[in-house]
């Protein structure tokens, strides 16, 4: 496609793809002010209204720090995961002006164990796919993520390069997942986990188990394992007034 014939941006989210990309390069260093709203107006010939929307997007993103009278700085931030929502930890991690990556410890066929078919809604030995992945931002581990998937609903999954893609975003393609069932809760990691993780087995995590659905069909169970001394997963609800 022709550059000349795609539209462009919103002049806000310019904005906003300039601020992250200066945080991303260490321009805009944590802690530090970015430029002034009055400065960005002019730099992107916009008016104040459209600069507060685009810092005001960052800020509510917990990207920046705005104080009254003061000016907006960049947040001096601990990755974080929204806990209500099925998310995708690689737009996650861009969307904080960093880079994902992510190791393949495990991707294969193997026979359901009794916790397994329970949780995934399938008879005990049957065949369901297994990964075992460890998510990275800026190259520091932030979860280990083993799944399952109902081969039934999932039957390319085996076949995914998730160093390219990630489960998430393959399942939400293949069979566009409607609803989550999680817990939360502390633990201390395993050996296995915490030599994946780069921590300690004294270190807390966070732990989430997940199960998520396409419709009324049970699609996969994950056990995902974040370190506590870097990762925090927030909520927001609304309530109706």
């Amino acid at each position: 496609m022709d550059t000349q014939s795609r539209p462009r941006q919103p002049r806000y989210q310019q904005i906003k793809r300039y601020i992250l990309d200066g945080i991303s390069s260490r321009a805009f260093l944590p802690g530090c002010k970015i430029p002034p709203e009055m400065e960005l107006a002019r730099q992107f010939e916009v008016s104040r209204m459209t600069v507060n929307k685009a810092i005001r997007d960052l800020a509510e993103a917990g990207i920046l720090l705005r104080f009254a009278g003061d000016g907006t700085y960049v947040a001096e931030r601990k990755a974080e995961s929204p806990l209500l929502d099925i998310n995708n930890i690689a737009e996650e991690v861009r969307s904080r002006g960093h880079t994902h990556s992510c190791d393949i410890h495990l991707l294969r066929a193997e026979p359901a164990s009794d916790d397994v078919a329970l949780r995934l809604g399938v008879p005990a030995g049957s065949t369901v796919f297994r990964s075992l992945l460890v998510h990275r931002e800026d190259g520091l581990p932030i979860q280990l993520e083993d799944r399952y998937v109902n081969p039934q609903w999932a039957p390319g999954y085996l076949s995914q390069d998730f160093t390219q893609t990630t489960p998430n975003a393959y399942l939400m393609e293949a069979c566009p997942l409607t609803d989550i069932e999680h817990s939360v809760e502390a633990v201390l990691p395993g050996n296995v986990e915490a030599e994946l993780l780069e921590t300690i087995v004294s270190s807390p995590c966070l732990l989430v188990l997940r199960r998520t659905w396409s419709h009324k069909n049970l699609v996969s169970f994950a056990r995902l394992v974040h370190p506590g001394n870097n990762y925090k997963l927030r909520s927001r609800t609304r309530v109706s007034e």
